[in-house]
């Protein structure tokens, strides 16, 4: 029978009983001294010679390796990379990406440690600017917003140095009290107009953020010429004032309601909050730059009265060029994975023509962003909303309508896009949209005409168009559901957010189905 205080013959030791020798076993240590105990009825001895052994392992592994030597472990941090380093006695953390440095190590190798110095205050510098975690094209972005808000901040000192001279600062004859009831005035149109503006063109700031964006920063550039006009016309400046207040208001509220947007779209981990805060870092530096330039611009020109007097209108073309070039570079950089009408038009046009899904980087570079709203709709072009009876080609229409069912959540019609009067009449495709109509249906419908207005390519004339339209429609919607699951697959995987779509107030317009 086996004893209860020895190891079992299954337990790893360094001695061995036999029960017919009554004797008190030895133990037969064979490199480290092994320290004997009181044991305990209820702890396993299996366990503490199990830890014994793990120590000397360890304590083995010890004398055979050269200290200090490195753990397989280290830390990664934004701005260091460290190691753990055990020297015997402690353990350490030490920098492992050369960007630690004691004044010692100049008298060693002064050379090296001042490239690390540099090192370490390019890294400072990086992690007080930019956020830890965005997309890859944000350097890009903020390469020329720099451009951009170093210009805007100059010009926008010149314009104010030219108004406080339109309204008699500093000189004698001037009228406090009418001054500042001048000055109050001109913010309150201004602001007045700000409000006007957002209110109407809410819904732009989501559809058309790009062209939004660069058609009011050309009007900031505008209201700041009108600005420096206050000093040659005195007797106009509350007009002039007001008038250029009024567009930096507009540029203003577009900036603000647009930003959120753009930051999202760099914030790749989420990380909103850090993005917004890092960019309005750099908008206060960026911005400070530029007062620092415009000031030492009028301190150099200070002996000089004429030259003091024509700077603003000197340097006026050369900060708006470089403010305009600056916002317009810096968009193309903005890639928005948002869905609107007109990304999903390029999306959906180069799977069908290309058989691929474009990555928000490829549609911005197609995206527009200059003024070109001027510009009419190009034939069958595609337009969402609602059916206006008087551009409507009347028996199709109806027809169309007729059949409708409770299962359908859009119908296709060809609109006019011309007066009845003119002789060559051009023609559009309407997209209408149901209430209840969720992003798949959008989606699908503008896959659908797609897929009808490549039909129309190959039918030549507008009146061929019409008299085989419902031959186009069927068509379109069998290879619409041939590939909508495909192409749905293939924007969620290129980070596309095919959760929802952005669309204008006329876009959101829907009908309703009502069954007799």
């Amino acid at each position: 029978m086996q004893s209860n205080l020895y190891p079992s013959t299954h337990t790893r030791c360094c001695f061995s009983w036999n029960p017919d020798k009554p004797q008190i076993p030895t133990p037969k240590i064979l490199k480290h001294k092994l320290k004997t105990s009181i044991i305990s009825p209820g702890v396993s001895t299996s366990l503490k010679t199990s830890l014994n052994f793990g120590e000397e392992k360890f304590n083995k592994q010890q004398e055979e390796t050269t200290l200090p030597f490195y753990l397989p472990v280290s830390v990664r941090k934004s701005d260091s990379h460290s190691r753990y380093i055990w020297d015997g006695k402690d353990l350490k953390l030490v920098s492992v990406d050369g960007n630690a440095f004691s004044i010692s190590d100049f008298d060693s190798n002064f050379e090296d440690t001042v490239h690390k110095l540099v090192r370490i205050c390019v890294s400072a510098i990086r992690n007080f600017f930019l956020p830890r975690e965005v997309s890859r094209n944000y350097l890009e972005y903020v390469k020329w917003k720099f451009v951009h808000r170093v210009s805007s901040s100059a010009l926008q000192v010149l314009a104010t140095q030219a108004m406080l001279r339109a309204i008699g600062i500093g000189n004698s004859r001037s009228l406090p009290l009418a001054a500042a009831l001048n000055w109050v005035l001109k913010d309150g149109l201004g602001r007045l107009c700000r409000c006007i503006y957002t209110a109407c063109l809410a819904s732009s700031f989501d559809t058309n953020l790009k062209r939004v964006r660069f058609c009011t920063s050309v009007l900031f550039s505008l209201s700041i010429g009108v600005e420096l006009l206050t000093p040659v016309f005195p007797q106009y400046f509350l007009m002039l004032a007001s008038i250029a207040n009024i567009a930096k208001q507009i540029s203003l509220a577009c900036y603000l309601a647009t930003s959120t947007a753009v930051h999202r779209s760099f914030a790749i981990a989420d990380n909103l909050g850090e993005v917004s805060a890092k960019g309005q870092i750099q908008t206060v530096c960026f911005d400070n730059l530029g007062l620092t330039l415009a000031a030492t611009l009028n301190i150099l020109s200070a002996n000089n009265p004429r030259l003091q007097a024509g700077l603003p209108f000197v340097m006026y073309p050369v900060f708006s060029v470089l403010d305009l070039f600056g916002i317009y570079q810096g968009l193309k950089h903005v890639h928005l994975q948002t869905l609107t009408k007109d990304r999903l038009n390029i999306i959906i046009s180069t799977w069908i023509q290309q058989g691929f899904v474009p990555s928000p980087e490829e549609v911005s570079k197609q995206e527009g962003i200059g003024l070109s709203w001027s510009r009419g709709r190009e034939p069958w072009s595609i337009r969402i909303g609602c059916l206006n009876p008087r551009r409507c080609t009347a028996k199709l229409s109806v027809m169309t309508m007729q059949y409708l069912n409770s299962e359908d959540f859009y119908f296709l019609s060809p609109e006019s896009l011309t007066s009845e009067l003119k002789r060559n009449q051009e023609y559009g495709v309407l997209l209408s949209l149901r209430e209840g109509a969720d992003t798949t249906d959008v989606i699908r419908g503008i896959l659908h005409a797609s897929y009808v207005h490549k039909g129309i390519e190959a039918c030549g004339s507008s009146s061929a168009v019409l008299k085989q339209w419902f031959n186009l429609v069927e068509d379109g919607k069998r290879l619409t559901e041939q590939n909508m699951s495909f192409l749905y697959e293939q924007m969620l995987s290129l980070g596309w957010a095919c959760k929802n779509i952005l669309l204008s107030t006329q876009e959101q317009a829907r009908y309703s189905f009502i069954a007799d």
